[in-house]
């Protein structure tokens, strides 16, 4: 699993939406649900440029939402 410093993912947003980040796993998923990007984390880095990113199906990022949402 990618660690992120939390205070580091705090500050982070989707280039895309702008809209917060969610870690999972070795993703940040974004909380858009009109997107539902996701940027991978490569080597403790997170990748954050759009044609890097993969569109979410709608089920999936539900998960991860409901999963995260106390985080």
């Amino acid at each position: 699993m990618a660690l992120v410093d939390p205070d580091f993912l705090k500050i982070l947003c989707c280039p895309v939406s702008r809209k917060p980040l969610r870690l999972d796993g070795n993703w940040l998923i974004s909380t858009d649900e009109k997107t539902r990007l996701r940027y991978p984390i490569r080597d403790g880095i997170p990748v954050l440029m759009e044609n890097e990113s993969e569109e979410m199906d709608v089920s999936s990022w539900e998960t991860i939402m409901k999963k995260t949402s106390h985080e």
